[in-house]
């Protein structure tokens, strides 16, 4: 019964040129002959063998090897016809690009609309002929023009599906590019700089001729501004990135730019306890040692600290409280903050870190990720602050817990004897202990040892890919794919692996520690 309902819906879509595939006979007897594909590889098998199916539109094809049909769009007007859409956008933004690997293995979009085929189903459509590869392109002043390419072919998952052939180029896009929009040059491609960051640099290029911005102007959106257009602009600093700051030479005066908005002081002076000096490229005034402050105010460290104040959440536990938020000051830290308190799993756990929905973003600079942000409520998104991470691991010997639940609803957990984060000097590098848990593996095994990065700063174990900038969370990147528990919140879930295992999608994540 399963093969006729099979061959009722291919007669609707290929009722022409079923009978090639189906049936046959020879000296009057009929069989059948199953070796034959019961449906076209591709969208110029459906053209050449369908003849009353040429129009453009939705088909199923079935590529050598691949497991069952599915659905593609044929562009059959295009020079000639018979042309397999895998890729289509416009300037309508409707469907989101930047997407996770797993994502793009599978493909995303409308069929007659924006979409991505899948990397997947695009390996084993190329690899069982061989194609042509053919781009067409309409730019902003509405000019359009195409390129080709006689081989086309990319390898298969476990290559990265490289692309490991185009062949020779063809089309009309050479006299089309030179024009450029308002405020741009058509030169070398090199990295852009914007008005929130001015020495950041887009994706690595992979043309050796674009559309860029002359000196002295900067992207804003997609439009090239002059600098001093730049919401965040000053005569003595030049553009400041947002949520940064500087100095002047004599660390008299210091701008920040916050949202968009430029914010200075004046007549600035460093504390008799301090001194103006650069160190890790940045300008500003540093307490001496033994103190610790902004700067401009510098306390002793023996004496910073409310006696009163519990130091952890350990401390909370000893006295015998529940569950909450509450205030600690660290040994060495300047002012007390609120922390929330866990008293599960033998009790007194800070909670350093929190996941649970996709309403704040981790995409967040250096200085962001230092300083903190979320709130410390019980079911808030939280990461507590690198700087305090610091002081807080460093005044005692801490051990680390992860809980985390997968979107099946399975939880999961990772215990680590020891956590430790150290100063900004050494780029609040991890320290982590031996495991043990139900995850079924250490899943931060690639992280010992490691330098934060964030989308800013590159400091991961890669020198050819910045791991936080493409994945869009700060983390000790070991390598850009296990156990970023900042991730991109896509929806319901995210992923605790980015790469080949991304069924290991989780809803909800926390970090915790409590003294050994």
């Amino acid at each position: 019964m399963r093969c006729l309902i099979l061959l009722q819906v291919l007669s609707i879509l290929f009722s022409s040129c079923l009978d090639n595939y189906v049936h046959s006979s020879s000296e009057g007897s009929s069989y059948f002959f199953y070796q034959q594909p019961a449906y076209p590889r591709d969208c110029h098998e459906v053209f050449e063998q369908c003849s009353t199916h040429t129009a453009s539109g939705v088909y199923l094809i079935k590529p050598d090897g691949y497991d069952k049909a599915f659905e593609v769009y044929c562009d059959n007007q295009t020079d000639g016809g018979g042309w397999t859409v895998f890729q289509r956008r416009s300037v309508d933004n409707f469907v989101k690009f930047k997407r996770s690997f797993s994502e793009h293995r599978k493909g995303f979009g409308f069929l007659s609309g924006e979409l991505w085929l899948g990397n997947e189903k695009l390996s084993f459509l190329t690899n069982q002929k061989r194609y042509q590869l053919r781009i067409d392109m309409t730019n902003s002043a509405g000019s359009s023009f195409y390129v080709t390419y006689d081989l086309f072919r990319i390898s298969d998952e476990w290559s990265n599906y490289k692309l490991t052939s185009v062949g020779q180029y063809d089309g009309t896009a050479d006299f089309v590019i030179k024009q450029c929009p308002t405020n741009t040059i058509f030169g070398p491609c090199a990295c852009q700089g914007t008005c929130a960051d001015p020495e950041g640099c887009h994706k690595s290029c992979t043309v050796e001729e674009t559309c860029i911005c002359p000196a002295g102007f900067l992207l804003s959106g997609s439009d090239c501004v002059p600098q001093e257009q730049c919401s965040c602009f000053d005569p003595t600093f030049g553009v400041i990135p947002d949520n940064e700051g500087y100095f002047s030479s004599d660390c008299s005066e210091h701008c920040t730019c916050d949202d968009g908005s430029l914010t200075c002081a004046r007549n600035l002076q460093c504390d008799r306890n301090a001194v103006c000096e650069e160190r890790n490229n940045l300008r500003k005034c540093y307490c001496n040692e033994g103190y610790i402050g902004d700067g401009l105010i510098c306390n002793s460290m023996a004496t910073t600290r409310s006696p009163s104040l519990p130091t952890d959440c350990y401390d909370v536990y000893t006295a015998g409280s529940p569950d909450g938020v509450y205030t600690i000051q660290p040994t060495g830290w300047t002012s007390p903050f609120e922390v929330y308190c866990n008293m599960s799993h033998g009790g007194g756990w800070t909670v350093l870190q929190r996941r649970v929905d996709g309403s704040l973003s981790f995409n967040r600079n250096w200085a962001g990720y230092k300083a903190g942000f979320g709130s410390a409520g019980p079911n808030e998104n939280v990461w507590l602050g690198n700087e305090i991470l610091y002081h807080m691991t460093n005044q005692k010997n801490y051990k680390l817990r992860i809980d985390v639940t997968r979107t099946n609803g399975v939880n999961w957990y990772m215990n680590y004897d020891l956590f430790r984060v150290n100063n900004e000097n050494n780029n609040y590098r991890l320290e982590l202990g031996s495991y043990t848990g139900n995850a079924g593996r250490d899943y931060m095994s690639n992280h010992r040892g490691r330098d934060f990065s964030t989308p800013d700063r590159d400091n991961d174990a890669y020198s050819y890919y910045h791991c936080a900038y493409y994945y869009d969370a700060g983390w000790w990147y070991g390598n850009c794919y296990t156990a970023n528990l900042n991730g991109v919140y896509d929806g319901n879930d995210f992923d605790l692996y980015r790469y080949y295992y991304t069924y290991y999608a989780l809803r909800y994540a926390q970090m915790k520690i409590r003294p050994v």
